[in-house]
Order: C-alpha cells, then structure tokens, then sequence
C-alpha cells in the first residue's frame, strides 16, 4: 500500500467531509473553503486519489502556531500515518517561521504527541457552542 503525503494539497470539501464521516462519524458537512488558505499550511495523506489523513496548522500570524484535527481514516489507523502528519506539519510549520507548536489531544492520543516530542503543559478549554 502507498501512501502519498503533501502539503497543501486543498482538499474540497467532498473529501474533507467524507474522510470527518469516517474518522469522526460526523454527518454534518462542513465547509472547509475559508479555513484552509487561512492556515499556515495543512498535510494530507493520501491513498490513490482518496484523502485518508489530515492535519491542519493554524497561526496567530507570529511565532505560535496551532496543530487542529489530525485525523486518519479507521481503515489506516496503526500504520504510522498520523505520526508522519505531524512530523510534516512540526517541519513545515518551523520552515514558515513558528517557534511554538501548540496541541491539544485526548488523554489516549498523549503517547504519540509525547514521542512527538510535545511537552505537557496546562491550558484551559471553553465550549461555545452545543
């Protein structure tokens, strides 16, 4: 099996979606068009033509810069891919000029942001919405 990975793929949203409802059992489409050229960049794996791994970075347009919705298919998962989006995404963001990446993950995701190489630290959470 080969997988592809590249940066700045822009994936529509027909992907994007379809890789949420798999991951995430997310059935409510979203519209990823504002998000992604806003984002410091963003990696995608990808299985043939299908988007199977995603990971956006986000920035405060300085120094910080923010790892959002690392997600791969059920069907890859355990295949090392997740760590190599985030590997991609600590690289890419160092080359556009972030000194800080930021994380935020379940407590079962810690192994793999801490062999990573991320630190733990204490933040703080609020929901807005539902």
């Amino acid at each position: 099996m080969t997988i592809e990975f590249r940066i700045d793929p822009y994936p529509d949203n027909q992907a994007l979606n379809a890789l949420w409802a798999t991951a995430w059992n997310e059935s409510t489409p979203r519209d990823f068009s504002s998000i992604l050229p806003r984002s410091l960049a963003h990696i995608g794996a990808f299985h043939g033509v299908r988007l199977i791994g995603f990971v956006n970075v986000a920035s405060d347009g300085g120094i910080h810069a923010f790892i959002l919705d690392t997600t791969v298919a059920p069907e890859f998962r355990r295949q090392g891919i997740a760590t190599k989006l985030v590997e991609m995404a600590t690289n890419v963001a160092r080359e556009r000029g972030a000194e800080w990446l930021h994380v935020d993950f379940e407590p079962h995701l810690a192994g793999l942001y801490r062999n990573l190489g991320f630190a733990a630290t204490e933040a703080g959470l609020i929901r807005l919405g539902d």
